[in-house]
C-alpha cells in the first residue's frame, strides 16, 4: 500500500516512523521471551548504548518503551551470549546484529582515537599497544583492571578520567582487534578475541566500502520507515555525501521510493518495508537516545518536538531540566518529564513536567500518570514524588495521588 502512493500527510508520515520503530504492536503482557527481545533489537537495528545512571542506563529503557517490564539481567545475557549481537561502533557505542560486522569493517580500518587520546600521547605507544594485545590473546577476556597500570601525561580539567590500559583495550576495540565479550554489573565491557566471539562466517566475509554503506542504508531506511537523506546518513553515522549515491542506487534497486510529504522541505524516500497503519497506540516514555528522537531535526519534522539533552547545561540555563524523556501518545509527543531515580529511598522523582501545545491535558496526565508508575514498578520503586510546582506537574500529582 505504502509504495504505491505519490504523497503522504504529516499524520502519516508520524506512523510510518513509529511503526518502522515497532510501535505499532501493543507491548506484550509478559516480556521475557527472547522473541520479543530480538524483535526489538531488530526494529531499532542499532541500540546505542549510555550508561549515564540518573535514571537507568538510556538502551535499557529503549528497551522498555516496546516491550513493558522484562528482566534486564535476561536480556542483558541475552544479547552477550546469544551470538546473535555484538558491540561497535555504529551510531555511536553500540548493539547492532552480529551479522553487521563485515558491514563495519571500513569503519574499524579507518578508526583513530579522538586527537587528544592520552593514548597518543605516551612514549612507546606501538609497543605498548602490541603488549596490551598479546596479554589478551594469551589470557582470555580481560578489563582494564587486569592490565598492568600504567602512568600517562597529566590531565587537564575537562580530559575524560580513563586510565591508559582502559584507552589501549578501547584502541584495539576500535580497530576491531578486540570485541566485547559482555559488560560488568558496573557496565565495564569485558573483552576478548572476535574469533572467540563472533562467528566465523561474520568475520570472513568481505564487503567493499560502497556495498556496505548501501546495506546499512537501507537497513536505517527499514528502521526510519520514512526519512530523508540527512535521516539516513545519520543512522549509521555516515556524511551525507558518501551516504547521497548509495541512496540513488536504493531507489533505481527499488528499496527506496521518492515520495513527497506534506510540510517537509527536504526529498524524502519510503522504504520497501514501510507500514503505514491506521493508527497508533499506546504510550511510552522515550530514552533521549531513542531513534525516534535521537536525530533532533527529524524530531522537529516529525513531531513539532525541539529537543535537546540538557546534562551538560548549567542548571540555571536549563529549560526543560536535566534528564528529559519525551512522552508518545499514539502518534504525539504530549509532553515531557525530568526524571530521576531516587535509589536510596526507593522513590521516582518526578524533578519537572511539561506538557506540549494544542494537547488534551486531562488524558495526557491520566496516560502520563499510568506510565510513571509502571515505569516505578519496573525499577523496584516504591513511591512516586512531584517535586515541580506548576500547573500541569500539580495535575499530574493529582492523577498520581501523591503528596
Amino acid at each position: 500500500m505504502a509504495r504505491r502512493r505519490n504523497s503522504l500527510t504529516a499524520a502519516e508520515a508520524r506512523r510510518i516512523a513509529l511503526a518502522a520503530q515497532g510501535f505499532d504492536r501493543a507491548r506484550p503482557a509478559a516480556a521475557n521471551d527472547v522473541r520479543h527481545y530480538r524483535r526489538a533489537l531488530h526494529s531499532v537495528a542499532v541500540l546505542q548504548l549510555d550508561f549515564v545512571n540518573v535514571l537507568l542506563p538510556a538502551h535499557f529503557l529503549i528497551i522498555w518503551s516496546r516491550l513493558g517490564a522484562y528482566d534486564r539481567a535476561r536480556f542483558q545475557r541475552f544479547v552477550y551470549d546469544s551470538g546473535e549481537f555484538i558491540e561497535q561502533w555504529a551510531h555511536e557505542a553500540s548493539i547492532v546484529k552480529a551479522s553487521d560486522w563485515p558491514l563495519l569493517e571500513y569503519r574499524r580500518r579507518r578508526y583513530q582515537p579522538y586527537k587528544h587520546s592520552p593514548i597518543n600521547k605516551i612514549p612507546g605507544r606501538e609497543a605498548y599497544l602490541r603488549d596490551v594485545f598479546a596479554l589478551v590473546k594469551r589470557r582470555g577476556a580481560v578489563t582494564s583492571q587486569d592490565l598492568p597500570p600504567l602512568d600517562g601525561p597529566k590531565r587537564k580539567p575537562g580530559d575524560w578520567h580513563r586510565s591508559l590500559p582502559r584507552w589501549a583495550l578501547e584502541y584495539h576495540f576500535g580497530r576491531g582487534a578486540l570485541a566485547v565479550k559482555h559488560r560488568l554489573p558496573n557496565f565495564q565491557r569485558v573483552y576478548d578475541l572476535p574469533e572467540r566471539l563472533i562467528d566465523a562466517g561474520h568475520r570472513s566475509r568481505r564487503v567493499n566500502k560502497a556495498d556496505a554503506e548501501r546495506e546499512l542504508l537501507r537497513q536505517a531506511a527499514d528502521s526510519l520507515g520514512l526519512a530523508t537523506l540527512h535521516d539516513l546518513a545519520d543512522y549509521y553515522r555516515m556524511s551525507p555525501r558518501e551516504a547521497a549515491p548509495r541512496i540513488r542506487e536504493l531507489v533505481e534497486e527499488g528499496e527506496l521510493a521518492a515520495i513527497d510529504v506534506d510540510g517537509w522541505t527536504e526529498a524524502a524516500y519510503l522504504a520497501r518495508s514501510a507500514r503505514i497503519p491506521r493508527r497508533i497506540g499506546g504510550c511510552s516514555l522515550l530514552s533521549p537516545f531513542d531513534p525516534v528522537v535521537w536525530f533532533r531535526p527529524r524530531a522537529k519534522r516529525l513531531f513539532d518536538l525541539e529537543y535537546r539533552i540538557e546534562i551538560y547545561v548549567p542548571a540555571d540555563q536549563r529549560r526543560w531540566g536535566y534528564y528529559v524523556l519525551p512522552f508518545r501518545m499514539g502518534d504525539r509527543i504530549v509532553a515531557r518529564v525530568d526524571l530521576k531515580a531516587d535509589r536510596k529511598n526507593g522513590r521516582l522523582l518526578i524533578q519537572s513536567a511539561h506538557p506540549e501545545p494544542a494537547i488534551d491535558l486531562d488524558e495526557t496526565v491520566s496516560a502520563l500518570a499510568e506510565e510513571l508508575r509502571a515505569l516505578a514498578g519496573w525499577l523496584g520503586l516504591g513511591s512516586i514524588r512531584v517535586v515541580s510546582r506548576d500547573g500541569f506537574s500539580v495535575a499530574l500529582r493529582r492523577s498520581l495521588a501523591v503528596p
